[in-house]
């Protein structure tokens, strides 16, 4: 690889060999070379896990021109970790996580470790960003890689030439439409999309219980200004989150309240 072309870490949550992963990679050779580092296997909901307590083993999967794609038996972000640290033979100019099947949006943004693995980038310092393809109100039975594509590459030439602030990275949701009946940007936040019900419980043939989840259903609600918004109405959905989460409209609050915490006269 040459240090005279940008160069772009890309992963994703959904292994080396997903779709919407190798659909993007082909994208963006049009602009930059590109290092690969993807679990070796789906780590979806994984959040911001990293491997402290087994190896992490690395296989170059395939190289050819301009791109090298390793698979990783980590999480999202320490596939990040060992790109950056340890793979890409320079600094990448910017990291982008996925093209993911499914929204990230509302409290999908907890979980995701498509969203994860561009926070990780962020935390190293570099340009970052998670894309996914929403099917929120889709009735399409395909993904509509290609619309998504566009999206990350136009993104990804701006962000080459503007980086985001320090410890900032951008959460991107696409609809799953054709890029001509998409309505166009929004600058979002965060929406309102949580998951009701109950655990279900189970037998094992010792007659043990134990817990399966996945059966939760979504609640969504369609409040204007954020992600959700703007995906149900058509629009790409940009969402600038950051690595530090704290809550510093509750900083005086708490220092009022909490400054008496230790004497016994509260």
């Amino acid at each position: 690889m040459s240090d005279r072309h940008p160069l772009i870490l890309l992963t994703n949550d959904d292994g080396y060999l997903a779709e919407g992963l190798n659909h993007l990679m082909m994208a963006l050779l049009k602009i930059s070379e590109v290092v690969v580092v993807a679990p070796d296997r789906p780590r979806s909901s994984i959040s911001n896990a990293v491997t402290l307590h087994k190896p992490l083993r690395v296989e170059c999967i395939r190289a050819g021109e301009g791109y090298i794609v390793y698979s990783c038996n980590g999480t999202p972000a320490d596939c990040v970790a060992l790109g950056v640290r340890v793979l890409c033979p320079r600094t990448p100019n910017l990291v982008i996580s996925g093209i993911n099947d499914g929204e990230n949006v509302g409290d999908d943004v907890i979980y995701s470790g498509t969203v994860a693995a561009a926070m990780e980038g962020a935390v190293h310092g570099i340009t970052s960003f998670a894309i996914s393809i929403a099917t929120l109100n889709s009735t399409s039975k395909q993904f509509h890689y290609e619309t998504a594509c566009e999206v990350a590459v136009r993104l990804s030439q701006y962000l080459l030439r503007e980086q985001l602030p320090m410890d900032s990275l951008l959460n991107v949701n696409v609809p799953n439409l054709p890029l001509s009946e998409i309505k166009g940007v929004a600058i979002t936040s965060r929406g309102r999309k949580r998951y009701v019900g109950d655990l279900e419980m189970r037998y094992d043939p010792q007659g043990r219980p134990y817990y399966w989840r996945g059966s939760e259903r979504p609640v969504i609600e369609n409040v204007d200004g954020t992600d959700v918004s703007a995906i149900v109405n058509g629009y790409i959905s940009i969402t600038p989150l950051q690595t530090d989460n704290t809550n510093f409209r509750l900083l005086p609050i708490l220092a009022e309240r909490f400054k008496n915490l230790l004497q016994s006269s509260l």
